[in-house]
């Protein structure tokens, strides 16, 4: 539970952000007030500036397990995928235009997909079974002499299944000129990613995603790999991402990927327990059809169907009683369309137009399940009876 303007509330849509660590908060007040220069400039409040942000670069490399020089900072997951899909087709168009991904990706990467088939690159879309995972048979049927980059999510953002990252980065060592590109932005503090030894050369993440503030994000740069870069400038970032660096961002970044890192240490199994809780009990209740897999699946995202209520007036039902879920991914839930996500999974139209999704963080709690579960019955009961009124 959380305390939100003198209220006591139930988050339930950290997917979509989370609540900022008051560290987090702290430490970005304290330096953009103390260390505002820019990083770039020659006097004091720039070298200031500057040893900040190397010295964020560095922390971030090392709970990564990478080196700094691989770690470039910027505005968040919707920039990194965009920069890794149109940097390494830029890069490499003389060498080929054919790019790998899949039928469930965040819309960040099927939209930057879509941009570049307009100009002539071809895309193929690997499809996923009946729980959204891909089958690595079917990533290696779709290479060509031509393909240039795959470019696959590590956890789904609506259901949360968890693709094979490690038998797809082995099955792509056989390419090496095949870039692997992961969205991990989802995974982050939750589902482990070892970049190294999964061979990935490009990973996106968001710092909102793991208790740092908006508009913050990372994108892993593997050491060889060449990026055409999406903003030209001042070429800050090792030329890979022009502009004044956030400095009071990235430090409070920083500090929340390591407070959420060390919560995963302590807190992974309380978060496991929390879920199962929520699907065993969602599992009973006649009105609701679980499409998050109880296989393969992240400890914090659960999709569900409601059936008969219009999942935006459920939400706002239960917003009522200060519990906040949501139905499809944040990027999409204000245009009523039927999750593709659900769709690729062979669910029918009415299913996929009436999900909802419940995401959690460290901050929720056992002692919760009870509440949210009641309220879910209430508002179920409450709606269906308007409904025949």
């Amino acid at each position: 539970m959380t305390l939100i303007g003198g209220l006591i509330v139930i988050y339930l849509d950290n997917s979509a952000t989370t609540n900022p660590y008051e560290d987090v908060i702290d430490s970005l007040v304290t330096v953009s007030r103390k260390f505002y220069g820019n990083p770039s400039s020659l006097h004091k409040l720039g070298g200031e500036a500057e040893r900040l942000l190397t010295h964020s670069r560095e922390t971030t490399a090392k709970l990564l397990n990478v080196k700094p020089n691989e770690i470039t900072f910027n505005s968040g997951g919707t920039e990194g995928n965009n920069h890794a899909i149109k940097g390494i087709a830029f890069a490499n168009r003389n060498r080929g235009k054919h790019i790998i991904t899949t039928t469930i990706e965040h819309p960040s990467v099927t939209e930057a997909c879509k941009q570049l088939e307009e100009i002539g690159y071809d895309v193929t879309y690997i499809p996923v079974n009946l729980n959204g995972i891909v089958q690595i048979d079917d990533v290696k049927k779709a290479i060509r002499d031509d393909t240039i980059l795959v470019s696959i999510i590590h956890v789904n953002n609506e259901i949360g299944s968890v693709q094979p990252i490690a038998e797809i980065g082995k099955l792509l060592k056989s390419y090496p000129k095949i870039i692997f590109h992961v969205d991990h932005v989802q995974g982050v503090g939750k589902v482990p990613l070892d970049l190294k030894r999964n061979f990935i050369d490009l990973c996106s993440m968001s710092g909102h995603k793991f208790h740092g503030l908006k508009g913050n994000g990372i994108l892993y740069i593997r050491e060889g790999v060449t990026l055409s870069p999406l903003l030209a400038g001042g070429s800050q970032e090792y030329n890979n991402r022009s502009g004044t660096e956030n400095v009071a961002g990235i430090v409070a970044m920083t500090k929340a990927l390591r407070l959420t890192l060390e919560n995963y240490q302590m807190k992974i199994k309380d978060l496991v327990k929390i879920k199962e809780a929520y699907m065993d009990e969602l599992s009973k209740l006649p009105f609701i059809t679980l499409n998050t897999s109880t296989k393969s699946s992240a400890p914090h995202i659960i999709n569900m169907t409601i059936h008969g209520i219009k999942p935006e007036v459920f939400v706002h039902s239960l917003e009522e009683e200060q519990i906040y879920l949501s139905t499809t991914s944040a990027c999409s839930s204000k245009k009523r369309v039927a999750s593709k996500t659900l769709l690729a999974m062979g669910k029918n139209e009415r299913e996929a137009e009436s999900a909802i999704r419940i995401s959690l963080s460290y901050n929720n709690s056992i002692h919760e399940v009870p509440t949210v579960l009641t309220a879910i019955r209430r508002s179920a009961e409450k709606l269906r009876l308007l409904r025949k009124i």
